[in-house]
């Protein structure tokens, strides 16, 4: 963990809601007038999209939530080096021709030759600085490993992230969730969507899920619509027909003034001394009010150094 270059990591599964918290942080960052370097998780695959497609012929088990198809050493390395110095390395997987085009245009001004397609990743550049923070969004931000395998393991993300945002719809509700967005967003019919989930199982189980427990605030939306069924469910649950339960690891080290948000937020209530429960479409008004203050006190904890 580091003051003067502090790391945020918002971490959750494909289709969890991360990119809708990545938004709320970007709104603070422009309140605070706080530098941002962002880090996409997808650019620390270590395959690319044909690459995976051939491994997952021979592997059905092979997906994206596992080490084999990451480089979770390079991303320890850009924390480390962030970290220490502010500085590291970054680059772009290039989900469609609109990202291909914007990066080969925007690395071409900066003298850099880029000559990957959809699918691909940009060449590895350093980060634009200087920066307040490094904000990472993705599956891995807390990844951690302590096996020997000195290929696939001995990897410990989690250890430089001064927080760690945990974004964990109920299972069923991110299954949901995940079959509207690949389907309106990336043209995958249903079954392809549903094989993907059950390939992905296994490591959602070993290698995602443990995560959440080394996060420092979880945000889980609950719905209080009947989703026994995901896999027929006609519509996502809409924010008024859910609740978040928003979880924070050792409220007074972030000086959380829990009366106060209950006052603040109108049908929220405790359910456990580090747990309050908020209407879903107060989530937004609940994550400003409890990530503000924290991150005006990283910053403040930053000029002090």
């Amino acid at each position: 963990m580091s003051i003067p270059h502090p790391i945020i990591a918002v971490t959750g599964s494909s289709g969890a809601g991360t990119t809708f918290v990545r938004r709320v942080f970007e709104k603070i960052f422009r309140r605070e007038n706080i530098q941002a370097a962002i880090i996409e998780g997808d650019s620390f695959h270590s395959v690319t999209r044909a690459q995976f497609e051939e491994k997952a012929k021979l592997n059905p088990s092979f997906s994206h939530f596992g080490p084999e198809a990451n480089d979770f050493h390079s991303l320890e390395q850009l924390f480390r080096s962030y970290g220490e110095s502010g500085q590291g390395k970054k680059r772009y997987y290039l989900h469609t021709e609109e990202e291909a085009e914007f990066h080969y245009k925007r690395l071409d001004k900066i003298g850099i030759q880029c000559l990957a397609c959809t699918g691909e990743f940009t060449p590895w550049e350093d980060l634009a600085g200087p920066s307040d923070v490094l904000f990472y969004e993705g599956l891995h931000g807390l990844i951690k490993d302590d096996t020997a395998d000195k290929r696939y393991g001995g990897y410990d993300v989690a250890q430089f992230v001064d927080l760690g945002i945990g974004v964990v719809p109920s299972i069923n509700l991110e299954w949901i969730q995940k079959i509207h967005r690949d389907g309106v967003e990336r043209g995958y019919s249903p079954e392809a969507v549903v094989d993907n989930i059950l390939r992905r199982l296994p490591d959602y189980i070993k290698h995602l899920t443990p995560q959440f427990s080394r996060t420092h605030i979880n945000f889980q939306r609950v719905p209080t619509v009947d989703t026994s069924n995901p896999f027929i469910a006609r519509d996502i649950p809409t924010p008024d027909e859910s609740f978040v339960v928003i979880r924070i690891d050792r409220p007074e080290r972030w000086d959380i003034n829990f009366p106060n948000l209950i006052n603040m937020i109108h049908d929220s209530f405790m359910s456990r001394r580090n747990s309050i429960v908020v209407p879903g479409g107060k989530m937004t008004l609940a994550m400003e009010l409890i990530l503000d203050p924290i991150i005006h006190n990283m910053m403040e904890e930053k000029k002090r150094y």
